[in-house]
């Protein structure tokens, strides 16, 4: 299962030289991961009504370009690994192209309900989406 996302870099996403700031990749890469979610049948919406949360437990970024204001990039995401209790996605930022790699990262999350108690194993709802 993959998804791409198609984003172009704004002003307020870089720094004082124009340049992607690092951050900002984190929400990219976020927004990524939620955008597969929904294309997978829950928003995070629903999934919050259901009592599942997915926060980050590890993530690895390797930081190979900078993106630059007006920059067109696509944030690519699909399921590298299920477990019994967390997910583990791999990430790519790249040029609309995809001849540049900007960002590749791995992102692992876990669930846990909305009082921050861990899930033995993953929910059903989430088994099904990702299988």
């Amino acid at each position: 299962m993959k998804h791409a996302l198609k984003q172009k870099v704004y002003y307020s996403d870089t720094d004082a030289y124009g340049v992607v700031w690092h951050g900002s990749y984190l929400r990219w890469l976020e927004m990524g991961r939620v955008e597969l979610c929904s294309q997978s049948g829950y928003t995070v919406a629903e999934l919050l009504e259901q009592d599942v949360v997915l926060p980050v437990a590890e993530i690895n970024i390797k930081y190979k370009n900078s993106a630059k204001i007006d920059d067109v990039i696509l944030v690519n995401t699909e399921i590298k690994e299920t477990s019994k209790c967390s997910i583990t996605f791999h990430q790519t930022i790249t040029d609309e192209n995809q001849e540049k790699t900007y960002i590749d990262a791995t992102v692992k999350v876990v669930a846990i309900n909305k009082s921050g108690k861990l899930y033995r194993s993953l929910p059903e709802q989430l088994k099904n989406m990702f299988s």
